[in-house]
């Protein structure tokens, strides 16, 4: 079967404010992220992210972020901000992620022992990979497990996440060969505010590997 080269989706994530949107839009940046996490520095009322989202192009993907969220809570934003896709970390599973109006985006946690296997479990719209800290490494820091990931490609289509940066993301993207790649803390001059020049740099980076994908897939739209 043929294939065709493709570039990396790019995500940012803990989108804050109009100026940041556009700022990554105009970086070529493809889907940003909006937290609906309370507590968290990044998070984003329905009514401020229902704003930002009606201002952006059509082709940008919309993702609302939801961290340890019920169904409801989940439905209930959806129903207030026109998202493209929800992204759920915590404890819904499988069973809980089908029969929802927009794609989903399942995040996993690349702790030492976590088994790909329970991926074959999700009928979801793509995963998302999340480097953590894990007890083993030193001093606290990242734990990379990039084979992980990149065996977990076989089970649907792999945003890779969690410490990259604009010095790693083109190797993160050679070695791993995601869907997509998502980034946060990497791009930020603080906590919900992007920087410039670290933003542009990521993507072109990340842009810069080129990927082959199969003829039929790379036609698909996503979400």
């Amino acid at each position: 079967m043929s294939a065709s080269a493709r570039e990396v989706f790019v995500k940012v994530s803990g989108i804050t404010n109009l100026e940041d949107a556009m700022l990554a839009v105009r970086c070529r940046v493809d889907g940003l992220g909006f937290v609906f996490a309370r507590g968290d520095p990044r998070s984003i009322s329905a009514e401020r992210c229902a704003a930002i989202v009606g201002a952006l192009p059509s082709h940008i993907t919309k993702i609302g972020e939801f961290v340890g969220s019920d169904r409801q809570y989940v439905q209930g934003i959806l129903s207030k901000v026109n998202l493209s896709a929800a992204q759920i970390d915590g404890p819904l599973g499988a069973d809980d992620l089908v029969d929802f109006e927009t794609s989903v985006i399942k995040v996993f946690h690349l702790a030492s022992e976590f088994d790909i296997e329970v991926m074959r479990n999700y009928l979801v719209d793509a995963f998302l990979l999340e480097a953590c800290i894990d007890a083993g490494t030193h001093r606290g820091e990242k734990l990379f497990r990039w084979d992980a990931a990149q065996q977990a490609t076989t089970y649907g289509r792999v945003i890779l996440s969690g410490g990259l940066t604009p010095d790693n993301i083109g190797e993160a993207v050679r070695f791993v060969r995601p869907y997509g790649v998502n980034v946060s803390e990497g791009v930020e001059r603080k906590p919900g505010v992007l920087d410039r020049d670290r933003l542009r740099t990521f993507v072109a980076r990340a842009k810069a590997v080129r990927l082959l994908d199969e003829e039929d897939d790379a036609s698909k739209e996503y979400p």
